[in-house]
């Protein structure tokens, strides 16, 4: 999800990014051995693309985190992260960032992102968001009907409510109609294009 917008909540402890990597984790433990080549909600990304994208980003918070840009990462984590066992591959790279957040004064950090410099709390933030649609995303690959943690669509919802039209990053779909008393499941999921099912 690398789209800038200005990060108006301030920094503050409380981002919900262990339970969001935890939701995420608990789906990938339930991916079946043929299910790993199944399509997604995303555009042209099987189970397996869904999961290494997002252990990908995973493997890139250590590095931001200590100063690295872009560039001195280059291609380390291009392709596949996952390698023969995806489930170990996922809680490896989750359990580092995870840790790497909870090093005092991370959030306080400034990182180099692909657009330009920003605060490692407008970057956790949007890790989280992009962990919570995406649990709804492989939840639907592999076939279970989801609801995610209230607190977690909650917060996801509140972000993505700044970040307007994502359609043109070509990740997420046109936003969607919902009613006005649409839970913050639904809110989310049309925000990202996505229908939840009845």
């Amino acid at each position: 999800m690398a789209h800038r917008r200005e990060h108006r909540r301030p920094a503050q402890p409380g981002t919900p990014y262990a339970e969001a990597l935890a939701a995420f984790g608990e789906r990938v433990r339930l991916v079946a051995p043929d299910q790993w080549d199944a399509p997604t909600p995303c555009t042209d990304w099987s189970v397996r693309d869904l999961v290494n994208h997002l252990t990908g980003e995973q493997l890139w918070v250590p590095e931001l985190l200590m100063g690295s840009t872009v560039s001195e990462v280059g291609g380390r984590f291009d392709g596949d992260v996952l390698g023969a066992d995806p489930a170990a591959a996922w809680a490896a790279a989750a359990e580092a960032a995870r840790a790497a957040f909870e090093v005092p004064g991370a959030t306080d950090l400034t990182v180099h992102l692909s657009f330009g410099d920003a605060s490692a709390q407008y970057y956790l933030d949007q890790l989280t968001t992009d962990a919570v649609v995406h649990t709804w995303d492989l939840a639907e690959g592999i076939g279970h009907r989801t609801r995610l943690p209230a607190g977690l669509a909650e917060f996801a919802l509140g972000e993505m409510a700044g970040y307007g039209d994502l359609s043109g990053s070509g990740l997420f779909d046109p936003p969607l109609p919902v009613p006005d008393d649409a839970d913050p499941q639904t809110r989310l999921l049309a925000l990202a294009g996505r229908r939840d099912r009845p």
